[in-house]
């Protein structure tokens, strides 16, 4: 059976030798900024979709998978965080989950496209409904030049929440810019950026963690979780730090903010990687 476009959007996944689609009821939004081409569709089953260049980027259903987890896991492995710079993430739907942490007291949002965030206060205004946090501060520009000009040990935790490798991504997936990250975070920081699908991007995946090393983190760390909107279901991130053989279990078992997936055996279990993955 052939899909028809008009009600089915379908991502191609030419890498995985796989295609992923869903049935739309319409399209509420189109347009293309100087970096990226957006789409906002309706959905029959996923609630509204954010798709940037083709690649499904988050849904109503599911996108908590990926913001609990690239937000939580980072923040209970850190002994205290207080200082969060986000690279990316302009749908705010990590920025929502690190400013439930009352530990915080400084969240610094990098992301390239201020369409992006404009677009998801319009059509996902439930992962904004933290934007106004007097501890959240917005900067609209690039990631890496950021980074590379903000002060040694100026943060706690870094949260690379970007699109894949690909256009003004690219450059955030490499040594340069993770050495810049270390500067940054001092000793005792911690880094998570996400880290594609282990089934389809494993050579990615080692690469990054490789990368990482060269840029002064001794160690590194790979979780899993599902993400069914994603190639092959089934996505990661990866830790960097100086030490991540443990995380805060009794603050994060009984954390005072609710979650839909995240809870403090969902930790524990994702960093129970398969072989191919240590």
């Amino acid at each position: 059976m052939q899909l028809d476009p008009k009600t089915w959007f379908t991502e191609v996944c030419q890498e995985g030798g796989l295609a992923f689609s869903l049935a739309i009821k319409e399209k509420l939004h189109e347009e293309t900024t100087p970096y990226q081409h957006i789409e906002i569709y309706q959905t029959e089953a996923f609630g509204r979709l954010m798709v940037i260049d083709g690649f499904i980027m988050l849904s109503e259903r599911d996108n908590f998978f990926y913001h609990e987890m690239m937000a939580h896991s980072a923040l209970f492995t850190h002994p205290h965080p207080r200082r969060v710079l986000i690279i990316g993430g302009g749908d705010c739907g990590t920025l929502r989950e690190v400013l439930k942490h009352d530990r915080v007291k400084e969240v610094r949002q990098v992301e390239i496209d201020e369409r992006v965030t404009r677009l998801a206060e319009k059509y996902f205004p439930e992962l904004c409904e933290s934007n106004d946090d007097p501890r959240a501060h917005f900067h609209f520009g690039d990631g890496l030049r950021f980074v590379a000009e903000a002060p040694a040990n100026s943060v706690d935790v870094i949260i690379i929440d970007s699109t894949d490798p690909i256009g003004p991504a690219e450059g955030l997936f490499q040594a340069p810019f993770y050495s810049d990250c270390r500067r940054l975070l001092g000793d005792k920081g911690v880094l998570v950026h996400q880290s594609e699908s282990p089934l389809i991007h494993l050579d990615l995946l080692n690469k990054m963690r490789a990368e990482m090393k060269k840029g002064g983190f001794p160690q590194v760390r790979t979780l899993t979780y599902p993400q069914c909107v994603y190639p092959s279901g089934w996505w990661s991130a990866t830790l960097a730090g100086d030490s991540l053989s443990s995380f805060r279990e009794q603050e994060a078992a009984a954390k005072t903010f609710s979650t839909r997936y995240y809870n403090v055996d969902i930790h524990r279990a994702s960093l129970a990687v398969p072989e191919f993955l240590r």
